[in-house]
């Protein structure tokens, strides 16, 4: 009779999917000794590869011993010795205090002929790896996630329909455990959209993946790890504060972090199963660090001083986030592998202006050409890792005098003109151009850097920028959410056509919502919290000079009236949003620039501002007298004090 334990092997074989190259292995390995080292995040199929590598022993003939560590009492005498020729240890994570005597002692005692797999969450140690005689007898695998092909097999193998595929594949990431428990709660019913929508399907991958956590400011380190990009000890210590030293060194030690040049990062799936159990079990908290993290982020791209650089830590937070983004823009952004950007150099204009006419044709072809020319230091090109061009991109500083020869820049500066004409000093930048060599506008490690290179924009926007337009993209359709999201809203009185194809426009108003502002709006769209369509923020005005001079002048004057000082418009100017914080109201905001900009007056001066407008001591005669001045003489300073404070008022407010 068939043993139910048989009946669960078969059906538990029948699931299994994928891994071809890893059981090839360990069949070519048969029969000849040497340690096969398997590694991999809980949850990833380790158990389950050993099954099939026992099953592949036996059917070849072998009497393959199986020990799982979490069954043995940890010592010397934990391990058997096999009198056959393949052992497979499991779990091998909690032999780890005794991995010096398996090693030096325990696997040579073995039989001559005798093939080992360990199965671990961490990979062999150094000792291991200094080792040339391990060296010789070890191969090292390192199990990832299951292909999409392979997680759809399984998917088929579990009657799940074919049309959720793609969605539960991309949620899983194809963690083999996650793509389980997933199957489970689709058969229950669900329908999730992300993994925060399966709660519990989170809890259940964290007890498998993680370890004990020894107390909650490693709880909070682990957070922390989980929505940073990247992280380092002093980005741990500017989150967590304190000596980090000691939460950092703990982070390194656990299976499902790895190094990089840049830092510490998680495995994706374990990224989002902690950010997706903080943000269901604590959603204030996710809220107060992901605020943070942005903080930090913008702070640590500030800090890096080469470009290249700082445009590499955005292309990791771009494909980053990218691959959990719900817009396909964004989501199908892949790894740059190696391309890299670059200013233009001598011999890159020709195949600039080949690659445009065969994707666009040869009427934008000719305006790059023009560009080219006008322009060169505002174009990036995409180079593979030899330096050949492989696509680029152009974001023009605009001026009245670009207008009359391309539609594209025109259409652009007639949009700003309708909407906040430049003022004088203020920049307009325009997203122009962007094509890859071999994909056009397709995805690509181009288009990855393009995108890359605009969120870098933006993080380094300065007070002079007035509008940012983006109007690169051919495709509308698939752009418009993203560019919404990023609170760019779809300018049609921009769109433009070049060579009968069509070209949407996204702008942003950076005088009327400035970067604190929009900060606020994309983390509180990240948290989808009701937040305000882009756009919206083209009602609040941008003063012209002699309107921002009227302005000052009523604000001085209405200082101490509320009902009055409400109105002025200057509590919605760039000047004040710039400057908006917690607990201060924008009238308590415009006080304290007018009290910082009078004490950069001529004393003389800045008194004078202070004890007529700011701290008044009574009518203005007896201001006069208080300075010793005639009446006359006083208010030809005052008017002079009012000038100057205007003036240093505008140029803070036009950058």
């Amino acid at each position: 009779m068939t043993s139910l334990g048989r009946t669960v092997r078969e059906l538990q074989r029948r699931a299994f999917t994928g891994r071809d190259e890893e059981v090839a292995l360990f069949r070519d390995a048969l029969g000849a000794p040497g340690v096969l080292f398997v590694h991999g995040v809980g949850g990833v199929g380790k158990s389950a590869l050993l099954d099939v590598f026992a099953d592949v022993a036996a059917e070849k003939g072998f009497e393959p011993v199986r020990v799982d560590a979490r069954h043995l009492a940890l010592g010397r005498a934990a391990l058997p010795a096999p009198a056959g020729d393949v052992l497979l240890i499991d779990t091998y994570e909690l032999l780890e205090p005794v991995d010096d005597w398996v090693r030096d002692q325990y696997l040579p005692s073995l039989p001559a002929s005798c093939l080992v797999v360990i199965a671990g969450r961490r990979g062999p140690g150094p000792r291991w790896r200094a080792d040339p005689a391990w060296r010789a007898l070890m191969r090292v695998v390192a199990l990832g996630n299951l292909s999409a092909e392979e997680g759809s097999a399984y998917l088929t193998t579990q009657d799940v329909p074919g049309e959720t595929h793609d969605r539960l594949l991309k949620i899983s990431r194809g963690h083999p455990l996650t793509l389980s428990l997933m199957v489970d709660a689709v058969r229950r019913g669900a329908a999730p959209r992300t993994l925060s929508d399966l709660p519990d399907v989170v809890g259940a991958l964290l007890a498998q993946m993680l370890d004990e956590v020894p107390s909650a400011r490693h709880r909070t380190a682990l957070e922390v790890c989980a929505l940073l990009l990247v992280t380092t000890e002093d980005l741990l210590r500017s989150m967590v504060g304190g000596d980090a030293g000691e939460l950092f060194a703990w982070l390194r030690t656990q299976a499902f972090v790895d190094e990089s040049p840049y830092g510490l990062y998680p495995h994706d799936v374990v990224r989002d199963a902690i950010t997706a159990d903080l943000r269901w079990r604590d959603p204030g908290r996710y809220a107060d660090l992901y605020r943070r993290k942005l903080a930090v982020f913008h702070d640590q791209v500030r800090a890096t001083a080469d470009e290249r650089e700082r445009l590499d830590l955005v292309v990791l937070t771009v494909v980053l986030n990218g691959a959990r983004s719900p817009f396909a823009a964004l989501a199908s952004l892949p790894p740059t592998m190696g391309a890299h950007a670059d200013g233009l150099r001598d011999g890159d204009r020709s195949p600039i202006v080949a690659m445009t006419a065969e994707w666009q044709g040869s009427a934008q072809a000719e305006l790059v050409a023009h560009w080219l020319r006008r322009r060169p230091g505002d174009f990036r090109v995409f180079r593979t890792e030899t330096g050949e061009p492989r696509g680029y991109g152009a974001c023009l500083d605009l001026t009245e005098a670009d207008l009359g020869v391309d539609p594209g820049t025109d259409a652009m500066w007639g949009c700003a003109a309708k909407f906040g004409p430049p003022r004088a000093g203020e920049r307009v930048r325009a997203w122009r151009f962007f094509l890859d060599r071999d994909h056009g506008q397709r995805p690509s490690p181009s288009l990855t850097l393009f995108v890359a290179w605009q969120m870098l924009d933006i993080l380094l926007v300065g007070a002079d920028t007035a509008w940012s337009f983006v109007g690169a993209f051919g495709d509308g359709e698939l752009w418009a959410p993203a560019m919404e999201s990023l609170d760019f809203w779809a300018a049609t009185e921009a769109g433009y056509e070049v060579g009968g194809a069509r070209f949407p426009v996204f702008a942003h108003d950076w005088r009327r919502t400035g970067i604190t502002t929009y900060t606020d709006l994309l983390h509180t769209r990240q948290l989808g919290a009701p937040a305000r369509p882009a756009g919206q923020d083209l009602d609040e005005p941008v003063l012209s000079e002699p309107e921002f001079t009227d302005a000052v002048r009523s604000a001085l004057r209405t200082l101490h009236t509320p009902e009055l000082l409400r109105s002025n418009p200057l509590l919605r100017s760039r000047l004040v949003r710039q400057h908006e914080r917690a607990g201060r109201t924008p009238a308590e905001i415009l006080r304290d620039l007018l009290d910082e900009t009078a004490a950069t007056l001529k004393p003389d001066l800045g008194v004078l501002i202070e004890r007529t407008f700011l701290r008044p001591i009574g009518v203005q005669e007896r201001v006069a007298n208080s300075l010793h001045l005639s009446f006359n003489t006083y208010r030809r300073h005052r008017d002079k004090a009012v000038a100057q404070l205007t003036e240093l008022l505008w140029a803070r407010e036009t950058g």
